[in-house]
Order: C-alpha cells, then sequence, then structure tokens
C-alpha cells in the first residue's frame, strides 16, 4: 500500500513538472514565443534600418544638389520656376457611399 501512495504521489509531481516545464512562466512554450516576437522584431528592425539608410541618403543628396532640391519641391509643391505653368490632374472622383 505505502508503495502505492509512493508511486502515485511521484507521478503526480513529475506530471507537475512537466506541465510546468512545458507551460510555464518560463517553460518551453514561452520560449517559442519569445523567439518568434524576437525574429518579428528583428525584421522590423532591419525594415527600419534600410528605410533609415535611404533618407540619410536623401538628405544628403537635398544638402549637396541645388537641383535635386528643386525637383523635389517641384514634385511635393507643385512649385515652378518663373514663367511655367504648373497644371493639376484631378485623381479619380472619390467613391459615393
Amino acid at each position: 500500500m505505502r508503495k502505492k501512495v509512493l508511486l502515485i504521489g511521484f507521478s503526480a509531481l513529475l506530471v507537475i513538472m512537466v506541465v510546468t516545464a512545458l507551460f510555464g512562466k518560463k517553460g518551453v512554450m514561452e520560449l517559442r514565443r519569445s523567439r518568434r516576437v524576437l525574429a518579428q522584431q528583428a525584421e522590423t528592425l532591419e525594415a527600419l534600418e534600410t528605410e533609415k539608410a535611404s533618407l540619410e541618403a536623401e538628405v544628403l543628396r537635398l544638402e549637396r544638389d541645388p537641383r535635386a532640391v528643386e525637383k523635389r519641391a517641384r514634385e511635393n509643391l507643385g512649385l515652378a520656376a518663373p514663367g511655367e505653368k504648373v497644371v493639376v490632374v484631378p485623381g479619380p472622383p472619390p467613391a459615393k457611399k
């Protein structure tokens, strides 16, 4: 009888340890989730670093090349040189609700 109680107690302890190792605060499932989050953040970081490099190159271009500033002003602000005319092409009509 005593062996049965010990065996049941040991089995219960083993089950609790396995469940805790898998699903506990520092268990395998939490580790997998953390690795997945880390991978997503690494991808986001890489995309942001690429965007930063692109923006830094654009800043250098705008600082060094007056034609780049003029082009940017023409495209974004619709500015024109003296004697030029700006033609605005209307986009598609807004969708009806």
